[in-house]
């Protein structure tokens, strides 16, 4: 999977689709997705626990800041529930550091 390819022309669609991608991959392998801000252009997205050892974390892509921003602006902080797609995603979303960074958490629930 690689988001950092796409070149959406709808944010709020490419957020739904990218959120969904890595909330299945997020599921599939237990972990949850964290993805670091970052002030340049794009966000770089990781599997893992945010307490765990930076070494800890698996690295799946870096997704554009506007796909993030637009991620953000659909969920809150706390208990999500979303449905994309047909299909029922429940999240937390919580805030972390990673390597010195501001990171969005995203633990299934």
């Amino acid at each position: 999977m690689n988001s950092s390819s796409r070149d959406p022309l709808d944010p709020a669609a490419a957020a739904a689709s990218t959120l969904s991608e890595y909330l299945e991959l997020s599921l599939d392998q237990g972990k949850s997705l964290i993805l670091v801000r970052s002030q340049g252009g794009k966000s770089d997205v990781y599997l893992g626990e945010p307490g765990e050892p930076d070494a800890g974390l698996t690295s799946c892509a870096a997704i554009q800041n506007a796909v993030v921003h637009a991620i953000l602006e659909s969920t809150r902080s706390g208990m999500n529930e979303l449905v994309i797609d047909g299909q029922t995603y429940r999240f937390v979303r919580t805030f972390a550091q990673v390597a010195e960074h501001g990171a969005i958490v995203f633990t299934p629930a």
